[in-house]
């Protein structure tokens, strides 16, 4: 981590020479707001609430069905699929849009079980997102598989349980949700391909937030969702990577209309579709598309190593202000490990994060005692951060986080 001068002037500083700060203004940030949690919920794009009104009143209202083919309707996956393909490292034909996270998760993992025969075992780390490892059970549980996990995923813990040499798949976070530290892709993939295993990876968490390499990696497939760093929406669809060279033997298992070969010959027979296509199932939720295009849109010409150093800078400048609380810190130092979050450790978290969120600094909370802060250095200022920290550590030494109404869980935390 690097040594910085923890202050506002230099803060200020920063702000006035940040390449990327005019980026801010393509987004509709509340006044009196600091918002870290873009690692959850990403912020609204200025320009969603006109395409989602473009497609409801004029393509929905005036063109109706004609527009499936006038308004590219029907393309609409492949083509928001080509716009994220940049950001993960990807040919434009090798990621789709549609469905949800979990879906996804579920259709590659299928996949992946199915291209690797006379393997029967999906690895995974037993502390990943629970969505991960609720869809690795039914996956297994499909596909006549087993699971094995790891309590960390490090290099000796995954060879460790993948010399049984019995491993078909393994399914990793590129970035812990909770701490928010980086796994190295290219080894742990390379790792798992000389034990004959496939990859799924999840880009939840770091998808938008740092440059994403699929391709120079070697990896299998892929999925994320869009409506954190790349700022979708909430219950925006998901996306799938599925690398070439797996497109022509790939099946995935929900075999839905969107996914034939040739969807209106209405034939009774299923056929897949070429390329990544045949990982779609079911209509696309096109309001949302919309709305997640604004969000894709504002990183055109975007250059992702810029962002990816401002959001370490960014984080290191919360670690440095935040020191003095005395919490215990989660998230690696090294920035070769880290996401493009901070996750502090105290046994009442919860309260002190919502006795932030009445400063006006909303962060979240992730139990049992993870408070978490994620950086979105596309409209977060440096001076946004260090008022941010700061106010973090008035309400430690106050104390005012003990006031009993912060303790009372909201069902969303």
């Amino acid at each position: 981590m690097a040594s910085i001068p923890a202050t506002r002037a230099w803060c200020e500083q920063r702000d006035a020479a940040d390449p990327l700060a005019g980026l801010r203004a393509e987004f509709t940030l509340p006044e009196g707001i600091v918002y870290l949690d873009g690692n959850s919920l990403g912020a609204l794009p200025k320009a969603a609430p006109g395409r989602v009104a473009d497609l409801v009143e004029r393509q929905w209202g005036h063109h109706l069905i004609a527009s499936w083919n006038d308004a590219g309707w029907w393309d609409k996956p492949r083509a928001l699929g080509a716009k994220i393909a940049p950001l993960v490292g990807a040919w434009p034909d090798e990621v789709v849009v549609g469905d949800g996270t979990s879906v996804n998760l579920f259709k590659t993992l299928v996949a992946a079980l199915r291209l690797n025969p006379g393997r029967d075992v999906v690895v995974g780390e037993a502390g990943n997102f629970p969505t991960d490892l609720y869809m690795t059970q039914g996956a297994a549980e499909l596909c006549g598989a087993r699971e094995r996990r790891v309590d960390r995923a490090d290099a000796a813990a995954i060879r460790a349980a993948l010399e049984p040499g019995d491993a078909a798949v393994l399914l990793l976070s590129h970035v812990d949700y909770r701490t928010g530290e980086l796994r190295d892709m290219a080894g742990i993939t390379r790792l798992a391909h000389e034990h004959g295993a496939l990859v799924v990876w999840d880009l939840c968490h770091s998808v938008g937030a740092l440059p994403v390499e699929l391709n120079a990696c070697g990896v299998d497939f892929a999925v994320g969702c869009t409506y954190k760093y790349l700022n979708g929406g909430p219950g925006a669809p998901a996306f799938t990577f599925a690398a070439e060279r797996h497109h022509a033997a790939a099946r995935q298992p929900l075999t839905g209309w969107h996914g034939h070969a040739r969807p209106f010959d209405f034939t009774a027979e299923y056929a897949p579709a070429e390329g990544v296509s045949r990982f779609l199932s079911g209509s696309q939720p096109l309001v949302a598309d919309a709305a997640l295009e604004a969000g894709l849109d504002v990183f055109a010409g975007v250059d992702m190593a810029l962002l990816r150093a401002k959001s370490l800078e960014l984080g290191d400048l919360f670690i440095a202000v935040t020191e003095r609380a005395g919490l215990g810190l989660l998230t690696p130092r090294e920035h070769e490990r880290r996401g493009s979050q901070v996750a502090l450790r105290h046994p009442d978290g919860y309260a002190m994060v919502r006795a932030l969120a009445a400063r006006g600094v909303v962060g979240d909370f992730r139990d049992p005692d993870v408070l978490r802060f994620g950086f979105t250095p596309l409209y977060l200022r440096y001076v946004d951060v260090f008022d941010a920290a700061s106010a973090l550590v008035a309400v430690v030494e106050s104390g005012e986080w003990r006031d009993p109404a912060f303790a009372e869980r909201a069902q969303v935390t």
